[in-house]
């Protein structure tokens, strides 16, 4: 017979959950339904198992380590993380070393309760999340969250009544001041490319900034100028051929994403039409490859350093409890060759 040491390994493999809510349930904490509770520590008690009163010592002090988890996007082409979260990512590495922290990156996962996987399993003293795909479901994760007290941060929509604390771009704004510089140009039958549902919140708060611009211009909105479309040059090429097919007047192209708007100048090319001579495109987050496109891409542009940074000690601030409210940062245009004309002062 084996002289080692049932651990918690064991329990969990024998009850069929986590380790996590082993050491939860050994703990009777609330948060583990009482059934499981009951089921756990029947299991320890059988297998004669003994807390190790150092090692849970040890779980109660800090890691110094940040989890960063990023949504897998998979509307962004072969890649697996969205173009415009690379910078990002760079900037809350740095940020992190420089605050004598470590980073654990990694997916999303489809667990709802991300607490348990980081901050319980002692992995992490914080989570900070990049992306979300569907809003709708990706809310009642973060509201499961809140439940556990859990520390995190998260980059993305600001919207009355969310859960948590989110650090996000002015896309309202934002796309306002791109729509409203290509009015200047003398565009005015503008289109506007990308997703709106409630799903989509920040193309959704583009969208409304683009309208905002052009009722302002005493333009009507037209309905028929605005096709769907999830971040890649796919989904770009795709609406912008579907717009073209619709045989409606349009001088302009807004993309929601700088994805979109380089896919739909490549079908604006394979269809005759000239950027800028005859549509002027305009996308939004100035990711790398926007300077290197042909002509280059007008865009708006989310500084990626700064919220970096902001989400990095935006976190270290909600572990330390101190109080933080969601905020906006404010949204720059970049105009290249794709509208023609130049940046105004």
């Amino acid at each position: 017979m084996s002289d080692r040491k049932p651990t918690s390994f064991d329990i969990a493999y024998r009850a069929g959950v986590s380790q996590a809510t082993v050491s939860r349930a050994l703990r009777d904490s609330p948060l583990v339904n009482a059934e499981t509770r009951r089921r756990v520590q029947e299991i320890a008690l059988e297998l004669n198992y003994k807390v190790d009163k150092n090692a849970r010592n040890l779980r109660s002090q800090k890691t110094r380590t940040v989890a960063l988890l990023l949504n897998e996007d998979h509307g962004t082409g072969d890649s697996l993380i969205n173009p415009f979260f690379v910078s990002m990512v760079a900037s809350i590495i740095s940020a992190t070393a420089d605050r004598n922290y470590d980073l654990l990156v990694s997916f999303q996962q489809f667990s709802e309760d991300w607490h348990a996987d980081y901050e319980d399993a002692n992995r992490a003293d914080g989570i900070i999340f990049l992306g979300y795909g569907d809003y709708t479901t990706y809310v009642k994760k973060l509201t499961h969250l809140d439940e556990q007290n859990a520390h995190y941060i998260t980059w993305g929509p600001v919207l009355p009544g969310q859960p948590g604390v989110s650090i996000g771009c002015d896309n309202f704004n934002g796309a306002r001041k791109a729509v409203e510089y290509l009015l200047s140009l003398g565009r005015r039958d503008i289109a506007f490319v990308g997703g709106i549902s409630e799903g989509s919140p920040e193309f959704k708060s583009r969208y409304e900034g683009y309208c905002q611009a052009l009722s302002e211009a005493g333009i009507t909105v037209n309905p028929a100028l605005q096709i769907d479309a999830e971040t890649s040059e796919d989904a770009g090429y795709q609406a912008a051929l579907q717009l073209h097919q619709r045989d409606l007047p349009f001088d302009a192209i807004f993309g929601a994403s700088d994805l979109i708007a380089i896919g739909a100048m490549k079908a604006l090319e394979e269809v005759g039409l000239k950027v800028p001579d005859d549509v002027a495109i305009m996308g939004f987050d100035d990711i790398p490859m926007a300077a290197y496109t042909h002509p280059p891409l007008s865009t708006v542009q989310q500084n990626t350093k700064f919220a970096g940074e902001l989400l990095v000690d935006g976190l270290l601030k909600l572990m330390e409890g101190e109080p933080l409210e969601s905020f906006l940062i404010p949204a720059e245009l970049v105009v290249r060759g794709s509208c023609g004309g130049s940046a105004k002062d």
